[in-house]
């Protein structure tokens, strides 16, 4: 148990050092939601399910997702900017 202990927080580690290393954003929200699932399975582990439960449904899901519809809406706005660009010149 305390050898799957260590490699859900050496994951934790090399997830939260990649979120912010990475240049992509999309990969670093999927990265991101992944900590947040290893980070439930820990408080699982400290017997915490109430924690666990709120974990996953809020880290993992609900902030994941105002991640991607952020992406999305910024990724909008880029497209709309560069348009404009071009139809000055």
């Amino acid at each position: 148990m305390i050898i799957f202990e260590c490699i859900l927080l050496t994951f934790m580690i090399i997830c939260a050092i990649s979120v912010s290393s990475t240049k992509n954003l999309l990969s670093s929200v999927i990265i991101y939601m992944s900590y947040s699932l290893i980070l439930s399975v820990v408080w699982l582990l400290l017997r915490s399910p109430d924690l666990a439960i709120t974990e996953a449904a809020v880290g993992a899901g609900v902030t994941s997702t105002l991640f991607f519809i952020t992406l999305k809406n910024v990724n909008k706005l880029l497209e709309s900017g560069e348009e404009d660009e071009y139809e000055e010149k």
